[in-house]
């Protein structure tokens, strides 16, 4: 048996690596095609992968990693549904063994990864199943690895991603081909379930640690899945624009103690050029095609065009914020929600001033009085016009709503630089 020296280790290593982020949706999702079952998937796949990391180091890598996971993973799942079958007697699994019957045409889905996406954001789950699933079945993070993401025990987490197995086995879900109404109808869902875990990544709703890069990182790569088998699809490609535009500040995000430094804060020479680069370039390109008759411009597709004029800008005062507010105005006709109000009224200060910032906040806080970026922004706006007992009350109740560290880092140093409450001056009694 040959060797191999530490530097070739390293190299399958390398490998391995490269070959689970590239090559674990498919090989799932060509399983769950085949055998129809995702636990069947998701085991053999796992299998296959732990069989690369114990033969390809004295083995080599092969010249088709790809190919040799998928023929590998396929031997594991006919094994398993063989020993299912002699122990359970189950027919159905067992019959797919020798079942030479010619495969059902891919209909608008053909792509297995596409419809593996499709599968675990179907309306019938809970949106946290929706994020376990994609996150286990596309992503490959292990149970472990999503429990910790959104702070929830291991065991816990398992059994939420069994659960959502167990019902799309019972609902027939695997075995149906999303129909061309199933992608129109599931579209949104997707790419929302893909923005929430890039979100949740971005800036974490709570734990140790305010930025989750792990999870920013499956986010984008997810968006780069989707963009590839939705070509056409304006808002898959203002999603990955939109996810890129906003981890590229992700250099500059934090300063060296831990907190949450702001737009105006942040040293924009460390941002990822890179990132910066292709997300404009999908900005651009989506521009044109609604210019050329492509149809109206999306809610992504908007969210990425205002952080790609917030790109362009050498500083925040340098910012063309009367077309971020012009953006922000066609964003709220798709999107009226209190949310996007909020966002499009910190740009209305920015425009006419902080007095009708204020205003448009203030009328906003009976629906987002429970959330601290309303807080946060009503602050800063009363600190610029010179209120600072208000701003302090403000950026009191925006820290103790916030759940990530840095941020309410952030917030109590604002706070702290307004000084002390006024003592409150005897009545003489």
């Amino acid at each position: 048996m040959r060797h191999p020296s530490p530097e070739a280790r390293a190299s399958v290593r390398e490998a391995i690596t490269r070959a689970h982020r590239e090559e674990w949706a498919r090989v799932v999702a060509g399983l769950a095609r085949r055998f129809g079952d995702l636990h069947v998937a998701e085991e053999a796949a796992a299998e296959a992968f732990a069989a690369a990391a114990a033969r390809w180091p004295d083995e080599g890598v092969p010249p088709s990693p790809g190919g040799w996971l998928a023929t590998t993973a396929t031997r594991k799942a006919i094994d398993w549904l063989r020993r299912e079958a002699q122990r359970d007697a189950k027919h159905r699994a067992a019959r797919v063994l020798s079942d030479d019957a010619p495969a059902r045409p891919p209909g608008p889905v053909a792509d297995d990864r596409l419809r593996l996406v499709f599968t675990c954001c179907h309306p019938a789950l809970a949106v946290e199943a929706r994020v376990a699933l994609t996150l286990r079945l596309l992503g490959g993070l292990t149970v472990a690895e999503i429990a910790r993401a959104f702070l929830v025990q291991e065991t816990a987490m398992a059994r939420r991603i069994t659960r959502a197995k167990e019902k799309i086995r019972a609902a027939g879900i695997p075995y149906r081909v999303p129909s061309a109404a199933d992608v129109r109808e599931r579209r949104a869902g997707v790419l929302a379930v893909v923005y929430l875990i890039f979100n949740e990544g971005y800036l974490s709703s709570g734990g140790a640690d305010p930025v989750r890069v792990d999870l920013s990182d499956q986010a984008i790569h997810l968006g780069r899945m989707l963009r590839t088998l939705l070509p056409d699809d304006g808002e898959a490609a203002g999603l990955l624009a939109l996810m890129l535009l906003l981890d590229a500040r992700r250099p500059a995000r934090l300063s060296g103690t831990g907190e949450l430094l702001t737009l105006a804060e942040q040293d924009r020479g460390t941002w990822d050029r890179a990132r910066l680069a292709e997300g404009r370039a999908l900005v651009r390109e989506r521009i044109e095609a609604v210019a050329a008759g492509g149809g109206p411009a999306g809610r992504y597709q908007l969210q990425a065009a205002i952080n790609a004029v917030h790109a362009e800008a050498e500083s925040v005062t340098d910012t063309n914020w009367s077309t971020i507010l012009a953006l922000y105005d066609r964003l709220a006709l798709l999107d009226p929600s209190p949310i996007v109000r909020l966002n499009r009224a910190v740009a209305v200060a920015e425009v006419a001033g902080p007095g009708a910032g204020l205003a448009e906040i203030e009328r906003l806080a009976p629906a987002l009085d429970g959330y601290h970026a309303l807080h946060a922004a009503r602050a800063d706006l009363l600190r610029r016009l010179g209120r600072d007992d208000a701003a302090r009350v403000a950026y009191g109740r925006a820290v103790d709503l916030a759940g990530n560290a840095a941020e309410r880092a952030y917030l109590t140093r604002r706070r702290d630089q307004l000084g002390p409450a006024p003592r409150p001056v005897p009545d003489g009694r």
